[in-house]
């Protein structure tokens, strides 16, 4: 069975974009960008919902091409386009990239891929990781807490039916002040 996997940067008060959709405040530093780099490497299939499906394909199909790119920045574009994704959506009607398009049961097809022989999964979005938690799907949670209040917009959590108990995995700090914590999931 693959581990499900839910990351993001966030603000300290739980938000993964401020009001308007407002994402300006999570600018990585080169050491946590290289961690989410890594993260990357290490994930066979990344799930994502529509609307950071479109935030990431609209930049990192061609980051590699950019004439600031940094070598870790032209690195994750080229793993990001070569690797299996799946968008979850009713509303757009094609992706590219490597990318497999579900417009149906997403609870069901993320059951169904949890199942499948692989390596790990990552999900991305707040409403299609939140779909997942309250299915009980997500493994392990991957906090990169910033130390900036957003005071609303997207949280990070979605509300659950049921408590999730969790244990703290690791926990590191990387400048800027931003803390990443680690969880899994108590099954």
């Amino acid at each position: 069975m693959r581990k499900l996997i839910y990351g993001m940067n966030l603000t300290l008060d739980g938000y993964i974009a401020a009001p308007g959709d407002d994402i300006g405040w999570s600018v990585p530093s080169d050491e946590l960008f290289q961690f989410w780099s890594d993260q990357l490497r290490a994930t066979d299939l990344t799930l994502y919902g529509r609307k950071l499906w479109q935030t990431m394909s609209s930049y990192w199909p061609t980051g590699d091409q950019q004439p600031n790119a940094t070598p870790a920045e032209i690195e994750y574009a080229r793993r990001w386009r070569n690797m299996p994704k799946v968008v979850f959506s009713s509303t757009i009607g094609k992706v590219d990239w490597n990318t497999r398009l579900v417009s149906g049961d997403a609870v069901a097809e993320i059951t169904r891929l949890k199942a499948e022989d692989g390596g790990p999964m990552d999900i991305g979005g707040a409403t299609l990781a939140g779909a997942a938690m309250r299915a009980g799907l997500i493994d392990e949670y991957v906090l990169a807490t910033a130390p900036v209040l957003a005071g609303g917009g997207t949280p990070f959590f979605a509300a659950m039916d049921n408590r999730v108990n969790l244990d703290l995995v690791e926990t590191r700090t990387f400048p800027g002040g931003v803390v990443l914590t680690r969880y899994e999931t108590r099954r």
